[in-house]
């Protein structure tokens, strides 16, 4: 997948299929778009191009934004997956947001992406004061040989499926039910970055990501399984316990998840700079502060054993939705 920041990056090119929203989580309403849109892209022999904003609108006009499912590295991630050919990122400004309607859909989507079919919710809206809608794309495209077309909403067991139910899900700590809407198991990537060591001297050696502080699920500690260290095999993750959140113990104030692995071994200690996947399996409680590490280390100890015995039983689980 070819990642295009903003819109100087465009290259010239002949024509291609897109779609444009938040694509928050990338859930199964989102996987049922992108796949009908790959085979039009097949049919048209073009490429598919998702176009997204950077940050979101939400994040722009309002003063407290719905958090996020995923970071951005993880939708990216996502992308790729689903086997998108062009993911463009729109820086989302003052100036960007004073587009109007009409010179969005000449300049970018026409002259700029050459879109020969577009797809897009029919409550969408876009440009100066929200003034475009699906009618005048629809307008606009009638005469420009650019087809428009909506998306369906996408249900399960009757209720449309959203990116609002699956952030509250995992801000209430139910993995299992927002994992039923995503169609994929939740997880968090990035680099292991170097931490504070304070876990090996109390005997629980962590791998921390850096996350930002605007992503949904709860704070707090997880059953987790790991993926993306080179002593694992490719299909048998590493298991481990893991906590989510700034370590008010320590008076920590970054946002990040600190995994301890069961069977941590020295090789792991050279994970540093390597890219791993970490997937929250079950919430086992919420973050809290310790008067010391004392009391943390034996804490820690139980979420330990919490977290093992499930992870023991953990096939017998759900199975994700096809």
């Amino acid at each position: 997948m070819r990642i295009i920041r903003g819109i100087n990056a465009i290259q010239p090119q002949t024509h291609c299929v897109a779609t444009i929203g938040n694509f928050d989580g990338l859930h199964l309403g989102h996987q049922k778009i992108i796949a009908k849109l790959k085979k039009k892209a097949q049919s048209l022999d073009l490429p598919l191009t998702v176009i997204s904003f950077e940050p979101l609108p939400a994040e722009f006009f309002m003063p407290e934004p719905p958090a996020r499912i995923f970071p951005m590295r993880d939708k990216i991630r996502l992308l790729d997956q689903l086997g998108i050919d062009n993911y463009l990122c729109l820086k989302f400004d003052k100036d960007f947001s004073a587009i109007p309607a009409e010179d969005f859909i000449q300049k970018i989507l026409l002259e700029k992406l050459k879109v020969k079919y577009l797809a897009v919710g029919d409550d969408f809206r876009f440009g100066h004061k929200r003034s475009g809608d699906f009618k005048l794309l629809k307008t606009i495209g009638d005469y420009s040989d650019m087809e428009v077309a909506d998306t369906a909403t996408c249900k399960q067991d009757n209720q449309r499926i959203s990116s609002t139910r699956i952030r509250d899900y995992l801000q209430a700590g139910d993995i299992d039910n927002a994992n039923q809407l995503l169609g994929h198991h939740y997880q968090l990537s990035g680099r292991v970055r170097h931490g504070d060591k304070r876990g090996r001297t109390i005997g629980f050696p962590t791998l921390n990501l850096r996350l930002p502080n605007n992503i949904a699920p709860a704070r707090g500690v997880y059953a987790v399984k790991v993926k993306g260290l080179s002593n694992q095999k490719s299909d048998q993750p590493l298991l481990g316990v893991a906590n989510l959140g700034a370590r008010p113990t320590v008076n920590g104030t970054e946002n990040r998840l600190e995994t301890h692995l069961f069977d941590f071994t020295d090789e792991a200690f050279s994970a540093y700079g390597k890219h791993i996947c970490v997937e929250l399996v079950r919430f086992i409680r919420a973050e809290k502060k310790f008067d010391d590490f004392e009391a943390l280390k034996t804490q820690i100890v139980a979420d330990a054993n919490q977290a093992k015995a499930f992870l023991k039983d953990v096939h017998k689980t759900y199975k994700l939705p096809k």
